[in-house]
């Protein structure tokens, strides 16, 4: 069990903040690395927009967007997150740069 392990980052919608926990956990005890989301803006992590003027919210988002494909590409694999099929443009997004990048793409849902 010792060895080389896949890299793996998770990607959906953060709404979906407990399938990314039960994903994390199984990934990681099958043997993997996960990267998963930072926060989860759409369900929980709600103090971090409060207080942001709307540049700054716009610049943020800009960034979290940029460091998930940085996190892409330092994986072999993603995991798509798509409880009940949904697939965001954001999500859209990421899988589509995955793949012009040569990474495995695995959904949750088929």
């Amino acid at each position: 069990m010792v060895g080389k392990y896949k890299v793996i980052t998770l990607c959906g919608s953060t709404k979906f903040k407990d399938a990314f926990i039960q994903t994390q956990k199984r990934l990681t005890l099958e043997g993997n690395i996960v990267i998963s989301v930072g926060l989860f803006g759409h369900s929980g992590d709600n103090e971090v927009w409060e207080s942001m003027d709307e540049g700054t919210l716009t610049k943020t988002k800009e960034m979290l967007d940029d460091m998930h494909k940085r996190k892409i590409d330092m994986s072999d694999e993603i995991f798509v997150i798509n409880v009940g099929g949904y697939i965001g443009s954001s999500t859209r997004s990421e899988i589509e740069y995955a793949k012009a990048n040569g990474k495995v793409v695995t959904y949750l849902e088929e």
